[in-house]
C-alpha cells in the first residue's frame, strides 16, 4: 500500500522540482487542482499553477470541501487533484471516509507534509503531526506514495492513473518545498 522513500535519518537528498511535478499532473490528464494554500507547496507549485490557465486553479477555504469538490469532478468524468498541507488532511478524515472510501471515488490529494525534516522519514519525523499521517492513512486504507526526492517524482502519474483505473484515493506525500 505505502511507497516509502527508505530514506535513513538526516540523509542528504535531493530538491524537488516544482516544474517537474507540475509537468507530471499534467501527463496525468488532471483537469483541475484544488487547493487551500499551503506553506509547503505554495512557492513551488501552488504560484506556478494560478499563473497557468491548465489545469485549472480552484480556490477554496476548507479541505474538507476539496474533497467533495474532487469527487463531483470525478461523477462528471473529470479528474481533479487536491492540493493541501497534512494539517488540511487530517482534518479531512471524515470527508475521505464518507467520499473517497466509501463511494470508492479516486479523490487523489497531494500532501505537503508542513515542517517535515528532508531526509527523515515521516514516521520519524519530530513533528508529531507529520510523524502520524501514514499511520493513519493506514487505518484508513488509503494508498499512499512519498514524493521526497526528485526520483520519485516519476511515480505521480502512474498513482493517479491507479487511482482511476480502481476507483480509489490516493495520497501523494509530499516531503520538501518543491523549487
Amino acid at each position: 500500500m505505502a511507497s516509502s522513500a527508505g530514506a535513513a535519518e538526516g540523509r542528504t537528498v535531493a530538491g524537488l522540482s516544482g516544474e517537474s511535478i507540475i509537468r507530471e499532473i499534467k501527463a496525468s490528464g488532471i483537469e483541475f487542482v484544488v487547493s487551500v494554500p499551503d506553506i509547503t507547496t505554495s512557492e513551488g507549485l501552488l504560484r506556478p499553477l494560478a499563473a497557468a490557465q491548465n489545469p485549472r486553479l480552484v480556490r477554496i477555504c476548507k479541505e474538507d470541501e476539496g474533497v467533495g469538490i474532487c469527487a463531483g469532478l470525478a461523477y462528471t468524468g473529470k479528474r481533479g487533484l487536491l492540493l493541501i498541507q497534512q494539517t488540511g488532511l487530517l482534518d479531512s478524515i471524515n470527508a475521505i471516509r464518507g467520499v473517497a472510501m466509501d463511494y470508492s471515488l479516486p479523490i487523489c490529494m497531494m500532501v505537503g507534509l508542513l515542517e517535515k525534516e528532508v531526509g527523515v522519514p515521516p514516521r520519524q519525523s519530530k513533528r508529531y503531526g507529520v510523524r502520524i499521517v501514514e499511520p493513519v492513512l493506514e487505518a484508513m486504507g488509503v494508498p499512499y506514495v512519498e514524493i521526497e526526492e526528485q526520483a520519485d517524482v516519476g511515480k505521480i502519474r502512474p498513482a493517479i492513473d491507479d487511482a482511476y483505473a480502481t476507483n480509489h484515493p490516493i495520497v501523494l506525500l509530499i516531503g520538501q518545498r518543491p523549487s
